[in-house]
């Protein structure tokens, strides 16, 4: 959860700021953070990045509806039809962009912590008294 809230945050206002570096950064960022917090290894710090970063692009993708839907009222029936399609193609590409990066920042930070059975430590066996 943590993983996707950064991803929107930094996504969105990195990508307002500088447009591809900053959606992309937020991306990895926020798949690294999802991926460190899930832990359990590679996969399953993949997965979570994977999870966090199409959420943050599901997202992304509706608040470009919502302009979408503005240049629609404005434009009239056919800027609709337009500016519908024109979200449904960046929304998936927006999706794409979050999902990648995550992915594979969410594996990073998953190997880094580890899984808890790398970092159990065994118990001495008591002496039976």
């Amino acid at each position: 959860m943590i993983g996707f809230v950064v991803i929107v945050v930094v996504g969105s206002f990195g990508g307002i700021v500088i447009p591809v570096f900053g959606t992309i950064g937020g991306g990895i960022i926020g798949g690294f953070i999802a991926g460190y917090l899930a832990g359990g290894g590679i996969w399953n710090g993949t997965w979570n990045g994977l999870v966090a970063g199409a959420f943050g692009g599901i997202v992304g993708a509706f608040l470009l509806s919502l302009v979408g839907v503005l240049v629609g009222v404005l434009a009239g029936p056919v800027g609709s039809i337009l500016a519908g399609a024109g979200v449904f193609v960046l929304g998936a590409f927006v999706a794409l962009l979050f999902a990648i990066p995550s992915g594979i920042a969410g594996a990073l930070g998953g190997w880094l912590k580890g899984s808890p059975r790398d970092r159990a430590v065994e118990h001495s066996r008591s002496s039976g008294r």
